[in-house]
């Protein structure tokens, strides 16, 4: 068993226990709970490494327990897990700071492979410094909203920044947009979504001085920020 602890909370026992016996399988340590207020309990005395949650619950929901947690820890990765994909259940679940929110059923191992790129993404982030940052030709200070190459530097608005930053914590992975929109723009329409496609338009042009990165729209699903380190 690795040192990677998942905090799973899904009221169905059987589905919970399935999810449960399979993470553990892949060589996490899972704790279940069955409920929002034993998951909220379960997080303030443990130490986990992500969490994963239904939406639909009793005695407490899956929105109103992951808005406590990130009122504890505004880092820690956060999964829902949920029967109906409405909109605006989508974008709560962002705007909650969700890295990501999935329908079932689903396929496990794709659900594998989502949880072993964010546990990885979150512990490349703990070592790294937050705010400098060197990728291929640059070197990045999102405090100073500063990106320099070895001929140009550019001061960044803070949009181009919040926007940067986020690509480069999900370097070489999907940066989902409804994520972006909701923890940059704070809304996910028509003129926030194409505000934001002038935004990577723009960054775009500020990496092609470096012609071993590139920055590819995935259609309807985000963006992908590849550094070939």
């Amino acid at each position: 068993m690795s040192d990677l602890r998942i905090l799973l909370v899904e009221d169905d026992p059987n589905f919970g226990m399935l999810l449960k016996d399979f993470l553990e399988l892949n060589d996490y340590d899972i704790d279940l709970a069955t409920d929002g207020e034993e998951g909220l309990k379960m997080f303030k005395d443990g130490d986990y490494h992500l969490c994963v949650t239904d939406v639909m619950m009793p005695k407490m929901d899956g929105f109103t327990m992951a808005k406590k947690i990130r009122d504890i820890d505004d880092q820690i990765p956060l999964f829902f897990l949920t029967a109906k994909a409405l909109k605006e259940d989508v974008l709560r679940g962002y705007s909650l700071g969700a890295d990501d929110y999935i329908t079932k059923p689903f396929d496990t191992q794709v659900f594998l492979a989502k949880v072993k790129s964010t546990l990885k993404r979150f512990q490349q982030q703990e070592i790294a410094q937050p705010d400098k940052i060197s990728f291929g030709i640059f070197d990045y200070d999102s405090k100073l909203r500063i990106l320099k190459s070895p001929t140009n530097s550019s001061k960044l608005s803070p949009k181009e920044n919040e926007l940067l930053k986020m690509l480069l914590q999900f370097k070489n992975d999907l940066m989902p947009r409804e994520k972006a929109l909701t923890q940059i723009w704070h809304d996910n329409n028509y003129f926030t979504s194409r505000s934001m496609d002038v935004y990577i338009a723009k960054i775009r042009k500020l990496l092609k001085e470096d012609n071993t990165i590139e920055l590819d729209n995935i259609h309807g699903e985000g963006f992908r920020l590849i550094v070939n380190d």
